[in-house]
C-alpha cells in the first residue's frame, strides 16, 4: 500500500477507524469457485473493473441463487491501495443477502457511508473518494453478465459527479431552481464537486465531457436570454420567441383555472391580421364543449394577454 498524501499529521489522520482496520484485516476477501457456488445450488458470477485513474483494480465474485435473485455469497480481490481493498470489503458485504436488482441500487456514497465510524466524518479523504467508484461500478458489471445485459444500461442518467453520484439532469434542475452562481453552492446543495473535485473543472485528475463550471455557464447564458427576450415588445419577438412567450403567460395566469374546470387549451398559431396580432388557440377537454368558451373563459384569456403582452391581441377558437 502506498502512500495516501501525505500532507501533515500522519497518514492515517483523515481513515476512519473502520478503514484501518478494514485495510489490514478484510472480511470477504477471497474467491468463490464453480464447486463452491454449486454447492450452495448458485450461478457463479465473476466481474472485473478497473479505475483508469489510479491503476487501482477489483475482482468480484457472487454467488447468486438463480430461483430467487439473491446473492448467497459474496467475496473479492483488489489490486491497488489499501483504500481499495476496505472499499471492495465493504461494497462485497453490503451485496450479501440482496438479490441482484438491490445490490445496484448500492451506490458509492452507500459504501463510503458504512465505513463511517461516525455519520458526520468522511471515512476516507476526499482525493480515495474514486476508490469507492471502483467498488460501485463492478456492481454493475456483476449484475450486468448476470442478467445478460449491457452494463451502461443501469445508467438512465449522465454522471457529471463520479464521486457523489450526481447526474446532469439533476444539477441542471439543482442550479435552475435555486438560481445557483457558484460551485460552492452547488457542493452545498448536491455534494458534486466534495470529493476528488475533477467535476469542477478541467485539470483534475480525471477528464470529464461536461464540468460544474460548464452548466453555471450555461445557467448564465439562459438567464441572459430570458432577460433579452423579455425586453422586446410583443409586437417585434419573432413567432418563436411569441409563441413561447404567449405559453409562458398561459401557464402561470390562465392554464390551472381551466384545469381545475376539467379543461385546458393549446396555442395553434399566431399570426399578424393589420394591426392586430391575432392568437388561435383549441379548446381541450370539458373547455371544447362549454358555453363560455366563447364568451366569458375566451374574454378573460384575451384580456390577460392583451394585459400582459399587448393591446392588439385577439385570441380566436378554432
Amino acid at each position: 500500500m502506498g502512500l495516501d498524501n501525505l500532507i501533515g499529521g500522519t497518514i492515517w489522520d483523515e481513515y476512519s477507524q473502520k478503514v484501518t482496520d478494514l485495510m489490514n484485516n478484510p472480511r470477504n476477501m477471497g474467491e468463490i469457485t464453480e464447486e463452491q457456488a454449486e454447492a450452495m445450488g448458485a450461478k457463479l458470477i465473476v466481474a472485473d473493473f478497473g479505475a483508469e485513474s489510479c491503476g487501482d483494480a477489483v475482482r468480484l465474485y457472487w454467488a447468486v441463487d438463480p430461483k430467487t435473485d439473491v446473492i448467497k455469497e459474496s467475496k473479492f480481490k483488489s489490486f491497488g491501495c489499501g483504500t481499495a481493498i476496505a472499499s471492495s470489503d465493504t461494497m462485497a458485504e453490503l451485496c450479501k443477502g440482496k438479490t441482484v436488482d438491490e445490490a445496484v441500487k448500492i451506490t458509492n456514497i452507500d459504501v463510503e457511508h458504512a465505513m463511517r465510524d461516525n455519520p458526520d466524518t468522511p471515512a476516507v479523504p476526499p482525493q480515495k473518494m474514486h476508490c469507492s467508484v471502483m467498488a460501485y461500478d463492478v456492481i454493475k458489471k456483476a449484475a450486468a453478465q448476470y442478467k445478460g445485459v449491457d452494463m451502461e444500461s443501469f445508467e438512465e442518467d449522465i454522471i457529471v459527479c463520479e464521486c457523489a453520484r450526481v447526474s446532469l439532469s439533476t444539477l441542471r434542475e439543482v442550479i435552475r431552481l435555486n438560481d445557483l452562481t457558484t460551485v460552492e453552492q452547488i457542493t452545498d446543495y448536491t455534494k458534486a464537486g466534495a470529493f476528488c473535485k475533477s467535476c469542477i473543472r478541467p485539470g483534475g485528475h480525471e477528464e470529464k465531457d461536461i464540468y460544474l463550471v460548464d452548466l453555471l455557464e450555461e445557467y448564465q447564458k439562459e438567464k441572459l436570454a430570458q432577460a433579452t427576450s423579455s425586453d422586446i415588445e410583443f409586437a417585434k419577438m419573432t413567432i418563436v420567441q411569441k409563441l413561447k412567450t404567449v405559453e409562458k403567460i398561459i401557464d402561470e395566469n390562465i392554464r390551472q383555472m381551466l384545469i381545475m374546470d376539467g379543461g385546458d387549451m393549446e396555442v395553434l398559431d399566431i399570426k399578424e391580421n393589420g394591426e392586430h396580432i391575432d392568437i388561435y388557440i383549441r379548446y381541450l377537454g370539458a373547455c371544447s364543449g362549454c358555453a363560455s368558451s366563447s364568451t366569458g373563459t375566451l374574454f378573460a384569456i384575451e384580456n390577460i394577454l392583451k394585459e400582459k403582452l399587448d393591446q392588439n391581441i385577439r385570441v380566436l377558437p378554432i
